[in-house]
Formats: structure tokens, sequence, C-alpha cells
């Protein structure tokens, strides 16, 4: 069984439970967790971080249900095998996010839509030389 790394925030307006959720998606994503790796168990887990049961059990069904691990009978939960679909619509609410921050920044600076399309464009011509 892996450890996973999990900071939780109390200060953050995100929930624990989605805290805990986005942790572990961080770790599948980034190659820490891997397929079929057993994960901790729900009481395990909220004894090492010091969370209610029924907080990391509300993250784990979510987990579950969004396709990112699976539980088995009497053997515990595991990371799914990956779905690409499921990787290619987390790296969009990613690439959503960052787009997210340059809108607001270049709205605060007034910089124009057109210098910033200009700007993209440029760093698209210069990763594919």
């Amino acid at each position: 069984m892996i450890d996973i790394k999990i900071i939780i925030s109390n200060s953050s307006s995100t929930p624990i439970y989605e805290q805990i959720k986005n942790a572990i998606i961080s770790q599948i994503m980034n190659g820490e967790l891997k397929e079929d790796e057993n994960i901790p168990s729900i009481r395990s887990l909220a004894q090492d971080i010091r969370i209610s049961v029924m907080t990391i059990k509300k993250a784990y069904d979510e987990l579950e249900q969004e396709g990112y691990i699976i539980t088995r009978q009497g053997k515990g939960s595991f990371v799914a095998p990956k779905n690409t679909e499921l990787a290619k619509e987390q790296a969009k609410k990613d690439i959503e996010k960052h787009i997210s921050q340059i809108i607001m920044i270049a709205n605060k600076f007034d910089i124009s839509n057109k210098d910033i399309l200009d700007l993209f464009q440029f760093l698209m011509e210069d990763t594919t030389t």
C-alpha cells in the first residue's frame, strides 16, 4: 500500500473532502499514484491525517464515481486504469483555470485581447519549432 501525501488547509474555502479528492487526483495525474496501486483504507487515511472517516468516505466515493479509483470488496481501493478522456478533461480544467487568471491580469492592466492572442500565438509557434 502506498503513502498518499495530503496537506489540508483549514483556511481554504474548499471543503476538506474536496481538498483530499483533489490531492489524490493530482497524484494520479502526475504519476505518483500508479494504475492498480492499493491506496490506504478510509479508516487508515482518516487516522493518518486526523480527519473524520465520513469526510474521507465522501472523497473516496466521489473519486470512485469520477473513475479515479475502484473499490474491490474485501481487498480495498485501488487507482483505476487510466482513462485518457478523464485525463484530458482534467487537463482542460487546469488550462481553463490558467486562462481565467490570464484574463484577470489582462483586464487589470488593460492589455488587449489581440495582445494576449498574439502572445499566445508566438508562444505556440515557439513550442512547435
